[in-house]
């Protein structure tokens, strides 16, 4: 679904590996002119700009795990639907197996993390993603001998679930630890690049590579991954956690109060959680549908998928180095991008203008991850992150993931165009809402006090 790594079943943190640039505001010069912008600079300067967060340490190592994990993840989702089906399994098993899935992720991310900011975000992502090689190895493994049951399929994809659960909390506080904080915005730019890019390449590698060998070469291939992933965290050197004073429950209420305290997050926390149910969700499951009904099948859907993931890749690039003064406000604009492919399916556009519909979906969702994201990094306070994301996530995810279920049902009843048109008229009106609310237009870009200085293994080397 939009993975910011934030919240949308999209984009938004982006992040559930699951189965299944304006110009901105100067002061007082309007709302939308950028702080410390870089119009006019050279190619050069241009070059050093992208690359600026590639000049710590620990970011390098860590994003060419990330990256790789990424590939691997979105390799193996089209490998395990035709791994099931190659097993006998029907589109309700491939159901089943991606409920399996996704479920998990939801009941275990507060637990999630509260764990990352007591033990660490590092210890827990370097467990996980162990327990993830594990898992992906043994279904690899069952596949390069036979023909699982769906119940191993099952039982595998929970497991993976569970790790991508707890995984992703901590995914949200480490951002903060692997660049200097004047860095961050570029960092979570270039983040976001590389899951857009990954949703591109990673179906398309996988798809020549079943077709060549077999799906339990791309499941091992992702096996893999988990391993490149393993071993750039264990490489990055950053701060251990403090020891915890108090129960695991009292630092859950903690994170509640943390979160319930900044308006801005639990509005549009909430906006994102109807948003996954009425818009992304039914996006999902009825586009492909509809490019199959009308728009001549799979090909078809492939183009529109390319052009969200291409439109998010270039904005994400073009987002390094801008600095808006209302980021909040650049963020809710991105959001007006999500309903356009909507409406058009539901209009019955032709394949290029859903296409067209798609690529602003993908710039939207930059703008709204990169700048979302930073704004956390910048309000909430640093041995926080884990949980605050937690709940943004669980909150953002939980019933998009359940509406899977009524999706179809509903679809047959009143037709796929309307649910689709219905959903397009929420995104809309939620995104004009956001975007009027004082809480979101109130809050302005945060610089790092000009004493700050990067962690050791973060100076450039």
């Amino acid at each position: 679904m939009p993975e910011r790594d934030r919240p949308t079943i999209s984009q938004r943190s982006k992040s559930f590996k699951s189965y299944g640039n304006v110009a901105a505001p100067i002061r007082g010069r309007g709302k939308f002119a950028v702080v410390n912008g870089t119009r006019g600079q050279s190619p050069r300067k241009d070059l050093a700009r992208w690359l600026g967060p590639f000049r710590g340490r620990n970011f390098r190592i860590f994003y060419a795990g990330y990256a790789t994990s990424l590939l691997g993840s979105a390799m193996s989702a089209i490998a395990l639907t035709f791994a099931v089906l190659d097993s006998g399994g029907g589109p309700a098993d491939l159901g089943y197996v991606f409920a399996a899935n996704v479920v998990p992720q939801v009941l275990v991310m507060l637990g999630g993390g509260v764990l990352a900011d007591r033990v660490g975000r590092r210890p827990v992502m370097l467990t996980t993603d162990s327990g993830r090689l594990a898992v992906q190895s043994t279904l690899a493994a069952l596949l390069f001998l036979g023909r699982p049951p769906i119940w191993a399929f099952a039982l595998l994809a929970a497991l993976l679930g569970t790790g991508e659960g707890i995984f992703n909390p901590a995914l949200g506080g480490l951002r903060a630890e692997v660049a200097p904080r004047d860095k961050l915005p570029d960092a979570n730019a270039l983040l976001s690049a590389a899951q857009s890019a990954a949703a591109v390449i990673g179906p398309a590698l996988a798809g020549v590579l079943v077709a060549l060998t077999s799906p339990a070469v791309v499941i091992a291939a992702d096996a893999a991954s988990f391993g490149v992933s393993v071993l750039s965290l264990a490489l990055l050197d950053v701060p251990a956690a403090r020891s915890a004073l108090q129960s695991a429950w009292r630092d859950l209420a903690d994170g509640w109060q943390v979160f319930r305290a900044q308006t801005w997050l639990w509005l549009t926390t909430v906006q994102f959680t109807l948003f996954n149910l009425f818009t992304w969700a039914p996006y999902l499951l009825l586009g492909p549908i509809l490019a199959r009904q009308y728009l001549g099948g799979a090909g078809a859907w492939g183009v529109i998928s390319a052009c969200y993931a291409g439109g998010s890749v270039l904005t994400g690039l073009a987002l390094v180095g801008r600095r808006p003064s209302r980021p909040l406000v650049v963020a809710a604009i991105g959001t007006f991008g999500f309903p356009v492919p909507c409406l058009l399916l539901a209009l019955h556009a032709p394949v290029y203008a859903v296409a067209a519909g798609a690529l602003a979906a993908g710039v939207g969702s930059a703008l709204d991850s990169t700048y979302w994201a930073t704004v956390m990094q910048q309000r909430v306070p640093a041995q926080m992150l884990g949980r605050a994301t937690a709940f943004a996530l669980t909150g953002s995810y939980a019933l998009g993931s359940a509406g899977y279920a009524v999706i179809g049902t509903l679809a047959s009843l009143v037709g796929p165009g309307r649910l689709l048109a219905f959903g397009a008229g929420y995104a809309t009106l939620s995104s004009l809402v956001v975007v009027s609310a004082p809480a979101i237009r109130s809050v302005r870009w945060q610089e790092p006090p000009v004493t700050e200085t990067a962690p050791l293994a973060d100076r450039p080397r």
